[in-house]
């Protein structure tokens, strides 16, 4: 007798990312109930299952979902708003002002369902977020079907979301007890950044990570002026300043990390902390070239984010994994600087680690959720394949991404999202565009 299965889905290649290395060829997943209940030879799960649907895809790769372990989900509205300014610059004159105005639990929706359009169709299922009410990105998310982690963002000064750092950590505790029975839904403390929250808040924070277990998510070393001014105001750089207080640890995700000593790369390694690598916001806001390599080689836990579409303007995993690799060798001078393998991990079960959810996400794995995207490899630009994780990291982009599923429930079939209606989603997005674009929103 067969066995039932919801979901069977015959491959051309399976790259599980765990074990590290391994390609399986004409292999096909099993899914039961949301879960890979079998990875086996194709020729075996076609006398041995019988399942509800059936894909073929045979000239494809199955790869784990993506996972974006840096983002601001909502600023997909902001996309292209102020171009070609440094950081501060672009935070201070342009967005900070423009979130004065329009940020609201309306505006995040509608800019995070955006955003989960953009990434699922580039295969990312699961993406960790830091914005104004998570309560609003949470309902987009679910809303998409997709996977998310909410930074329970905090920050000093008001905001049309809270009025100071009490009120920030009161607001996200709330969301977090209101939401945290959702499975596809997780949390992260997300305090902004060190030169916008005071060492009690910080303190406060990290005491509230280590009662909830969750991850500590922190932009920090972005820039070098930033660095200044902690040197001129505590005496310290910021990691310095983090690791006094004792925010340092397997729970600490740093954010951008592009200027680095050597002995910070060794602290930031001993003390178990991950690494959100940001390259193509890295670049194009001048901060630098992270010393990925160094990382890597040290054995801290990278993992790839894309920032926001404001900042990068693309929230596409397949491209910054690519650039991750290409810079990482650049930067190094070493050519087998994070290999594709590597990069690929770095995309994956990295980032899945970084948020604490690596037993459930982050590879094709027995017992692990159905988080799994399927890439065409048919195309010119990835013909010939001689190694088909190199195709994937080097030549491939996200158009090729024909099928994704998460937690076993497909969101793309054939390049199509299934259950979300992208012509709204758009109409929503020239709403905001208007209003964003309006006389009194481009006043200095």
């Amino acid at each position: 007798m067969l066995e039932p299965v919801d979901s069977l889905i015959h491959a051309g290649w399976i790259v599980p990312v765990v074990p590290a290395g391994v390609v399986l060829s004409q292999h096909s997943i099993a899914v039961r109930q949301g879960k890979i209940v079998a990875i086996v030879p194709t020729a075996e799960a076609k006398t041995r299952f019988d399942a509800r649907r059936t894909f073929d895809l045979g000239e494809h790769v199955l790869i784990p979902g993506f996972v974006n372990l840096h983002s601001h989900s909502a600023m997909s509205l902001m996309r292209g708003l102020a171009d070609d300014l440094p950081l501060m610059n672009w935070l201070n004159d342009h967005i900070w002002p423009a979130e004065a105005r329009h940020v609201s639990p309306e505006f995040v929706f509608d800019g995070t369902l955006l955003a989960c359009v953009e990434m699922l169709r580039g295969g990312i299922t699961c993406t960790n977020d830091m914005y104004f009410f998570p309560d609003a990105a949470g309902r987009a998310s679910l809303r998409a079907g997709m996977r998310t982690a909410l930074g329970i963002v905090v920050l000093e000064f008001p905001t049309g979301y809270a009025t100071d750092a009490d009120d920030y950590l009161h607001k996200g505790l709330a969301v977090r007890d209101e939401l945290n029975g959702e499975p596809l839904l997780s949390f992260t403390m997300a305090p902004h950044a060190p030169y916008t929250v005071t060492d009690r808040t910080f303190t406060k924070v990290l005491t509230l990570a280590e009662q909830l277990n969750c991850p500590l998510h922190v932009h920090i070393h972005e820039t070098e002026d930033e660095i200044q001014q902690s040197l001129k105001e505590y005496g310290l750089r910021p990691l310095a300043r983090l690791q006094n207080l004792g925010l340092l640890g397997p729970n600490f995700i740093s954010v951008h990390s592009v200027h680095l000593t050597d002995s910070e790369i060794a602290d930031l390694a001993r003390q178990g902390c991950h690494i959100a690598h940001c390259p193509a916001s890295n670049l194009k806001l001048a901060s630098g070239f992270s010393p990925i390599d160094k990382l890597v080689r040290q054995g801290t836990n990278v993992g790839i984010g894309t920032d926001g579409a404001a900042s990068n303007n693309r929230l596409d995993i397949l491209s910054d994994m690519r650039l991750a690799a290409l810079l990482a060798k650049g930067a190094s001078g070493r050519a087998d600087a994070v290999p594709a393998h590597t990069a690929l991990a770095m995309a994956t079960i990295n980032g899945a680690r970084a948020l604490g959810l690596d037993s459930k996400i982050g590879s094709l794995e027995v017992g692990k959720c159905a988080d799994i995207v399927a890439l065409d490899l048919r195309g010119p630009q990835t013909q010939p394949c001689f190694d088909v994780v190199s195709q994937v990291v080097y030549a491939a982009d996200r158009e090729q991404v024909s099928h994704v599923w998460v937690e076993g429930n497909m969101k793309l079939e054939n390049g199509k999202l299934v259950g979300i209606d992208v012509d709204e989603v758009l109409a929503k997005a020239t709403y905001w565009h208007k209003k964003l674009s309006s006389p009194a929103q481009t006043q200095p």
